[in-house]
């Protein structure tokens, strides 16, 4: 189901009785999808860290200084001069 703003204003309570029952609720803006409407659901089960072991690699140098690096900052006109 579409509806404009302005009834999506007037009706919000209907339409989210229509969304907890499964309905789809597409809320316009000009005549275009703007927001859908759904119903509010408890995480069933909590965020299990991890997952990605042996597929990410830190290359040994990760945490070395880069000169070239370091002077593209300092010495950019961004920054002024510390005088």
């Amino acid at each position: 189901m579409k509806v404009n703003m302005h009834e999506a204003k007037s009706q919000l309570s209907r339409l989210a009785r229509l969304a907890r029952e499964g309905e789809d609720v597409v809320i316009c803006n000009s005549g275009r999808p703007w927001v859908r409407l759904t119903p509010y659901r408890e995480s069933v089960e909590p965020r299990q860290p991890g997952g990605l072991e042996g597929q990410i690699v830190i290359g040994p140098d990760f945490d070395d200084d880069d000169d070239e690096i370091i002077a593209a900052f300092e010495d950019s006109p961004i920054f002024p001069s510390a005088d």
